[in-house]
């Protein structure tokens, strides 16, 4: 089975200039995917106190900077922007990039930014309403002719959004892992599910519940991508896996060991190890996720051992 190997790398704490470099070397090096997240805050949390630049913006600068690599968000906080302007950018993205563009939404979870923004962050299950309102929204107006619909929290009256994508069909990923809603929604809605920092194991059982609300909703779960994204906290050297422990703990306090079973806390050829076993447990996509500085040494490693070993077997 073949696997997507691509980059997820939070625009924080680097330049722009910097990032366009880095998006260009990622390209050379015929990386499947790039993506940045959704923040106006650093994340995890600092209260706001490094650099970081917005989603959307920085998208436009990606899709002009990229020839060849599929790029998105993973994911858009569905509270942030009206989902019918999400369509719009959407389908504006994809004819930059050619066909490239691909759509992450998410419920949420950074709270601390959104207050100090001046947005409202409601309860779990509300956010989740939104996204499944959302969702429907943006599929019916990225394929459709006219869109009306009429929910608890969005409305669009007979909205087109014209040109069309360049896809036929701009395929939309959800991600988050809960089993209950957003697992569902999934089922209902997406072309593709992402998980982040999360076991082989633990991907394997939730990928099988994802399994169950697919013929839950009477949908065939081959038709739905699924994808990974791993801290990258590689190294080529054992003697500085101890180093990169105790960075990971910096960065994430008390979720350090969670986020570790989701991690390539490794040398390469661990890593390759590690990511097959991802892709043995069912995810057609593995990204690495980058947060400035990184150990550059590792990452060409990465791109230059990790990435051919694994397209090679």
């Amino acid at each position: 089975m073949s696997v997507s190997l691509g980059v997820h790398i939070g625009q924080q704490n680097v330049s722009m200039d910097s990032l366009r470099t880095f998006w260009r070397k990622l390209d050379e090096h015929g990386v499947d995917w790039i993506s940045t997240w959704d923040h106006f805050y650093e994340a995890p949390s600092k209260n706001g106190v490094e650099s970081h630049f917005e989603a959307l913006a920085t998208l436009g600068a990606l899709a002009a900077e990229t020839k060849h690599a599929r790029i998105g968000c993973l994911v858009f906080y569905i509270g942030y922007r009206n989902p019918a302007l999400l369509a719009k950018a959407a389908t504006t993205l994809d004819h930059i990039t050619g066909g490239r563009f691909e759509l992450g939404l998410g419920a949420g979870w950074h709270i601390w930014e959104a207050s100090a923004y001046g947005y409202a962050f409601p309860d779990i299950g509300t956010r989740l309403d939104m996204l499944e309102e959302g969702a429907q929204i943006i599929r019916n107006m990225l394929t459709k002719d006219r869109t009306s619909f009429s929910g608890r929290h969005f409305q669009v009256d007979n909205a087109s959004c014209l040109p069309k994508p360049i896809q036929e069909k701009l395929p939309i990923w959800i991600g988050g892992i809960g089993e209950k809603r957003t697992l569902q929604v999934v089922a209902k809605y997406a072309d593709g599910w992402n998980a982040a920092y999360v076991s082989p194991n633990e991907f394997r059982r939730i990928n099988q519940v994802l399994n169950v609300w697919c013929e839950e909703e009477q949908r065939e779960p081959a038709s739905l991508k699924r994808a990974v994204n791993l801290s990258f906290n590689m190294t080529t050297k054992d003697s500085e896996i101890a180093e990169e422990r105790r960075k990971l703990a910096t960065v994430w306090g008390d979720r350090a060991d969670e986020i570790e079973e989701g991690s390539l806390l490794c040398s390469p050829t661990e890593a390759i190890d590690r990511i097959n076993a991802y892709r043995e447990v069912g995810a057609d996509e593995i990204n690495i996720s980058l947060r400035a500085p990184w150990n550059e040494e590792a990452l060409d490693a990465y791109l230059t051992e990790v990435i051919p070993a694994i397209r090679a077997k």
